[in-house]
């Protein structure tokens, strides 16, 4: 699989995927019972840290500077 996730891309995911951890975890969030949903975090966090969207592939995006 070639990398299909770009810069601006990249930053937008790994800040999404903090974010989201911090609420599962909870660091600043209040617990409630949806916490959990916040571990969907480590989906944008490894697709940022690979450079690969297994959704981009199947649509055909590519947000990757052409070199």
């Amino acid at each position: 699989m070639s990398k299909n996730v770009g810069g601006i891309d990249k930053v937008l995911r790994i800040i999404v995927g903090l974010v989201l951890i911090a609420y599962a975890i909870p660091l600043g969030f209040p617990q409630t019972g949806w916490n959990w949903v916040g571990w969907i975090g480590i989906v944008p966090l490894l697709t940022a840290i690979f450079g690969i969207c297994p959704l981009y592939s199947i649509v055909g995006m590519n947000t990757c500077s052409r070199s």
